[in-house]
């Protein structure tokens, strides 16, 4: 199956998701490879760190390819709400 993906930002969003799960799938091999907890847990640990940077960098890619596409009160609705999300996850 063939997608066409006009728009270069939906193909880099797209890429950087693979990217991200391919990375998510060679860090559950690696530990169940090493089969320690204490191993398991560092590895789970870089994770956390992955995530939330592969979501904020595609949710750029996508405010930036938005940009001029909306209104500027609609891109500042959609920055909070990003914005809100990293704040309800915060550890405290």
């Amino acid at each position: 199956m063939f997608f066409f993906l006009a728009d270069k930002h939906v193909l880099a969003m797209a890429v950087l998701r693979l990217l991200s799960s391919m990375i998510e799938l060679m860090a559950a091999v690696l530990m169940l490879k090493l089969n320690r907890v204490d191993a398991a847990l560092k590895i789970n640990a870089v994770l956390a760190l992955v995530g939330p940077t592969v979501m904020m960098t595609v949710m750029a890619l996508g405010l930036w390819g938005l940009a001029g596409k909306i209104a500027p009160a609609k891109m500042v609705t959609i920055i909070v709400g990003v914005g809100l999300i990293f704040y309800g996850v915060r550890q405290q």
